[in-house]
C-alpha cells in the first residue's frame, strides 16, 4: 500500500496533468469557435452576448404589486420612492392576496 506522502505526490502530479490537458483543450475550442464566428460572420448580438446599449444584462422581471390605489387602479411594488397617493399609511392600500 502506498504511503500518504506518495499518494499526495501522485494527486499533485495528476492535478497538474489535468490542468495542462484542460488548457490545451480550451485553446483548441476557442480557436474552433473563433473560426466558426468568422466563417458565419456572427456578431455578439447573434450569440446573445450583447444588448442594445452594448452591455450584457440579465432580463429583469417586474416585481409584483403590493399596494394599489383603489381610486385610480395605480399600483406600487413597495420598492423605490413611494407615490404621493400612498401617504403615510401604506396598510390601507395593501393588496390582499
Amino acid at each position: 500500500m502506498a504511503s500518504y506522502k506518495e499518494l499526495v505526490a501522485q494527486r499533485e502530479k495528476i492535478e497538474k496533468q489535468i490542468e495542462e490537458a484542460r488548457a490545451k483543450e480550451v485553446a483548441q475550442v476557442i480557436a474552433e469557435v473563433k473560426q466558426k464566428i468568422r466563417d458565419y460572420e456572427l456578431t455578439a448580438k447573434d450569440l446573445g452576448l450583447s444588448t442594445v446599449d452594448g452591455r450584457r444584462r440579465a432580463a429583469r422581471t417586474p416585481l409584483a404589486a403590493k399596494y394599489m390605489n383603489p381610486a385610480t387602479g395605480e399600483t406600487w411594488s413597495g420598492r423605490g420612492r413611494a407615490p404621493k397617493w400612498i401617504g403615510k399609511t401604506k396598510e390601507k392600500f395593501l393588496i390582499k392576496a
